[in-house]
């Protein structure tokens, strides 16, 4: 669709349109980090992919869909990270390796399989393990790429991308010569395709070994890999593709790049977006399939019993969706593992989070978004992580999907525990909520939009105050006197007088300040 114009600043934030390229951006960088890329390599690629089909002469339209096709090609990589991980012993560090590798030249095949497949085995082990892969390289080769495109070609269609896109990322793995997958060759690779083809490898030298290295490549492989007309131009114009390229930058120069007219989703292709970022977490393993949709289906239902707006209610559904991107980021070896977590391998679970928040702060539309999904492992007390953030610090939402995903995941087998029955799992959130780490009304509300039935609750205020002690303090927050507050209650003065002495004995503070700042520490303003 066209720019929406000046029709957004009257939708609300939830309904305005998104660029897609702000989107697509941010899934780009959760890619580069499932495939141990610098988190500028998909962007700097749709850049050096968009200048190069410039200079060959491609028209706008073809420009556009090479600036999706770039950002877009490794979305469906990190999808076999489960069978990845039984053969590599993790599903990261090789795929940065492989990136480098050509694969028609057994030698450097043969090298990469002695350097990564069964890391961490025995030599006996590893040496069955490299001859299995050696023997079954190219049907396993063929199954993998043609995995990776599906997958890729239906979140371009999820984005509504555009025929052209989702047709081109079948080619991803393809070469000139035809040695790739499909096996098809020459000027029958669709043209947005064989400008990745380049702009991705001279990205990736880039990064791995500098601009001279990335140049010589481009010469290698030209009539092979690439297009000899297009590996021409390149060389030939290398210093122009490279100019002012600033990696501190690339998030706006990505932007800055994309071929007009830019293209917005909006509505619906907003809630596809958000179910692809979904998807993408949970292809990571077959222990998160359905985790991402679960919680967002649990956060949901729980928003509407706890009576928040529609616009947040939304929002904290597209924040579900998207709260465990950042495991793309986190070895399988990790997730997958049967037995306990060191305490190097926790602190990479404690990061995961942090790259769900990241991916998406880039983009003013997203960031609020990415900050509220980055919160689900936060707790009332500050025990939480990536943050460590403190009740007053977490907002309704934030409350709803900490405890919507802790009890989806209790709900879900994992590799080292089975999965907890109902009764078993309200338990241990119940616990969760008495010890003070999760809001209570969020998991009372958890709970009974996961089907159990809730008991009503007294309600427990912090310092033993009463409710009507209460009420008057939280009158006083608003700056009123005793006298307002006396007729805001329907109560004399001295009332008041003695309702508010009360409460700065029981919490001890001396002013109506204090009073005020200890409220907010204990997190009444919010919840009352």
């Amino acid at each position: 669709m066209g720019d929406p114009g000046t029709v957004a600043a009257a939708l609300p934030s939830v309904e305005r349109p998104i660029r897609a390229a702000e989107v697509v951006g941010a899934l780009s960088i959760a890619t580069d980090l499932g495939t141990g890329q610098p988190l500028e390599h998909a962007l700097r690629t749709a850049v050096l992919a968009v200048r190069l089909g410039e200079l060959a002469g491609a028209s706008a339209h073809e420009l556009s869909d090479t600036y999706y096709v770039a950002l877009l090609h490794a979305s469906g990589c990190t999808s076999n990270g489960h069978e990845a991980t039984q053969l590599y012993g993790d599903d990261i560090a090789h795929r940065a390796a492989f990136y480098l590798v050509d694969p028609t030249d057994p030698a450097q095949i043969l090298a990469f399989y002695e350097a990564h497949v069964g890391a961490g085995r025995s030599p006996e082990v590893r040496a069955t393990l490299i001859q299995e892969a050696i023997a079954n390289a190219g049907p396993r080769a063929r199954e993998a790429f043609s995995m990776m495109c599906e997958v890729a070609q239906r979140f371009a269609g999820w984005l509504g991308l555009g025929a052209d896109v989702q047709a081109a990322l079948e080619y991803v793995f393809a070469r000139w010569d035809g040695r790739g997958f499909p096996a098809i060759a020459e000027d029958a690779i669709p043209l947005p395709m064989r400008l990745l083809h380049v702009a991705r490898d001279v990205s990736l030298f880039l990064s791995a070994a500098g601009p001279d290295e990335a140049h010589a490549v481009v010469e290698r492989r030209s009539g092979a890999a690439y297009d000899p007309r297009l590996a021409e131009l390149a060389t030939r114009s290398f210093d122009d593709l490279l100019a002012e390229l600033d990696d501190t930058r690339m998030w706006d120069q990505a932007l800055e790049s994309e071929p007009t007219p830019l293209q917005w989703i909006a509505g619906d292709r907003i809630d596809a977006a958000f179910a692809a970022v979904a998807a993408i977490s949970g292809l990571k393993s077959p222990w998160l399939r359905e985790h991402s949709t679960g919680v967002a289906d649990l956060a949901e239902a729980a928003a509407w019993r706890m009576g928040l707006q529609t616009d947040s209610v939304t929002f904290l559904r597209r924040a579900a969706l998207a709260h465990d991107l950042g495991r793309v980021g986190v070895s399988n070896a990790i997730w997958e593992k049967p037995g306990p977590l060191g305490f190097g391998e926790w602190e990479h679970v404690r990061m995961h989070p942090h790259f769900t928040e990241r991916a998406f702060a880039q983009s003013p539309a997203l960031a609020p978004i990415g900050r509220l999904a980055g919160s689900h492992h936060e707790r009332l007390d500050g025990s939480g992580y990536h943050r460590g953030t403190r009740g007053t610090g977490l907002d309704p939402a934030a409350r709803v999907l900490a405890a919507a995903d802790c009890y989806s995941a209790m709900r879900e087998p994992r590799p080292h525990r089975p999965a907890l029955d109902g009764p078993a799992a309200e338990e241990e959130l119940l616990r969760e909520a008495e010890a003070g780490r999760l809001c209570a009304d969020a998991v009372d509300a958890v709970l009974g939009a996961g089907g159990h039935r809730v008991r009503e609750r007294p309600r427990e205020l912090p310092a033993a105050l009463t409710e009507r002690e209460l009420e008057v303090l939280l009158v006083l927050v608003r700056g009123a006197s005793n006298r307002a507050i006396a007729e805001d209650l329907g109560i004399s003065a001295k009332t008041v007088g003695h309702h508010v002495q009360h409460v700065y004995e029981k919490v001890g503070v001396r002013s109506r300040a204090a009073a005020t700042l200890w409220a907010f520490e204990h997190d009444l303003v919010h919840t009352a």
